[in-house]
């Protein structure tokens, strides 16, 4: 039976491939965003607009007022809420901390009071490998203890996940949090390093390349996320939290290389210390995923970049 299902930040870079993905197996679908500038809102706008055309419904509203769309509850029997919706970025929370709190605390209360007066239906909302911080056991797995934040966006999520524990306990709201693991490819976010640094590349400007470039990140193919929240969302669950990552970490001048090749032009590279708020590697363990959702990411950085690349070059137009 098609399942009907609300996404909240449906025209940001998951919600938008999470939407179409949901469309094309034949699901209903309606979202929302509130198109701010965090990154240029062209983008978002671009990707609302071609899920209209598939005549998906996407909503222009804010989290921080979901009691103003309670009407569309009333009257939609949705089986699925689907909360993408967040203030993301490590170092916009250093010189913007408020809005990590509005949106990511108080927006995220509001899916939850908003799940509380509408049930029976599902959570499945999104977390952070950010959760993790500064622990030194790798890979990380959702057993871990996960009380050392390295930054503030980070203590939001790993809130957001203890205040979904509580509404469940209390509630009986059924809920499945998602740690994304560095999520990359076509109609990605501007904000990310690797797109950041494709247009670096591309218009003959310096990277700026933290630590020296001694990361690495645990780099997922959106492909690969969008298996791993269509398994969950089929999955009926009590209280869940899975980590959907690529347990392959790679070094930033590795991403950087291989960008090279794709683009088919050589990095202007400035080293730079460690920024703070940053880690020096994610990794995620997959064996809870693997054998619960059958989760098993199959894109490799070497071939998911150059097909990030190419969608870059067509769509802003570089020859």
């Amino acid at each position: 039976m098609p399942k009907i299902l609300f996404i909240t930040g449906i025209a940001g870079f998951i919600g938008y491939h999470l939407a179409k993905s949901l469309h094309a197996r034949g699901d209903l679908v309606i979202g929302c965003d509130n198109f701010n500038e965090y990154y240029p809102s062209f983008l978002k706008k671009e990707r609302a607009k071609r899920l209209k055309e598939l005549g998906i419904n996407v909503l222009t509203h804010d989290i921080r007022n979901l009691k103003a769309l309670y009407y569309l509850f009333q009257k939609t029997p949705f089986s699925h809420f689907i909360h993408l919706a967040a203030q993301p970025g490590v170092r916009f929370s250093l010189t913007n901390p408020h809005c990590y709190v509005q949106n990511n605390l108080d927006g995220f209360l509001e899916v939850l009071e908003l799940c509380r007066h509408f049930q029976p239906m599902q959570l499945v909302y999104a977390s952070s490998s950010s959760v993790y911080g500064l622990n030194q056991k790798s890979p990380f797995s959702e057993d871990d203890p996960v009380i050392a934040p390295a930054n503030l966006y980070a203590a939001t999520k790993k809130s957001n996940e203890l205040m979904a524990h509580a509404y469940h306990h209390l509630f009986h709201i059924p809920m499945t949090g998602l740690r994304f693991f560095t999520v990359y490819g076509p109609w990605g976010r501007p904000d990310m390093a690797y797109f950041s640094f494709a247009k670096a590349i591309q218009e003959g400007n310096p990277l700026h390349v933290f630590n020296h470039g001694k990361m690495k990140r645990d780099f997922t193919y959106i492909d690969d996320i969008i298996q791993g929240c269509l398994a969950a969302i089929d999955k009926p669950t009590s209280y869940e939290i899975f980590n959907l990552g690529n347990n392959k970490p790679q070094e930033l001048m590795t991403l950087i290389h291989i960008l090279e090749k794709a683009l088919g032009k050589k990095a202007i590279i400035e080293f730079q210390p460690m920024q703070p708020g940053d880690v020096l590697e994610t990794c995620a363990d997959l064996s809870k995923s693997s054998s619960l959702l059958n989760y098993h990411p199959t894109t490799s950085l070497e071939q998911g970049l150059p097909t990030f690349a190419k969608w870059f070059q067509e769509f802003f137009q570089i020859v």
